[in-house]
């Protein structure tokens, strides 16, 4: 069965934005290249530019978060305007509250945790970096 995982970009504070990440979900990154060690003369990298995250990747359970910066040359991503969201399914209410509240600090709770009419434990916010999230522990779901 293939997987599905998220990769989002970033204006600059990819790292920032995955440290923080890592503080949430634990775990350590399985990669990090940075623009600067693909500089070549072929493809020359700006000393601005050399440090920014070219690919990060944040194994998370079965999953693994990914992302980058985006070259300033390529022009900035709107991450406000990002419609997508990345969905987290929690083993337990007491994880869904933990994951929840970790990833939504200094963000904008859109829809507070609580149970949903639908019968699972549900939240939705957008974190401090305009990445939208949603949290649902369904006790019904016999996959986890």
């Amino acid at each position: 069965m293939p997987r599905i995982n998220p990769y989002i970009n970033f204006n600059g504070n990819a790292e920032e934005a995955f440290n923080f990440y890592k503080s949430v979900f634990g775990g350590e990154f399985s990669r990090i290249a940075r623009f600067g060690d693909m500089a070549s003369e072929e493809y020359p990298i700006s000393k601005k530019e050399a440090n920014k995250i070219m690919h990060i990747t944040l194994p998370i359970g079965h999953n693994v978060l990914m992302g980058n910066d985006v070259p300033e040359s390529i022009g900035r991503v709107n991450e406000n305007e990002n419609r997508s969201k990345i969905a987290i399914n929690a083993e337990s209410r007491e994880e869904a509250d933990k994951l929840f509240n970790g990833l939504s600090e200094g963000g904008n709770v859109e829809y507070p945790l609580s149970d949903s009419p639908w019968g699972s434990y549900f939240g939705m916010f957008r974190d401090k970096y305009g990445i939208e999230w949603t949290v649902d522990f369904d006790p019904n779901d016999r996959r986890i």
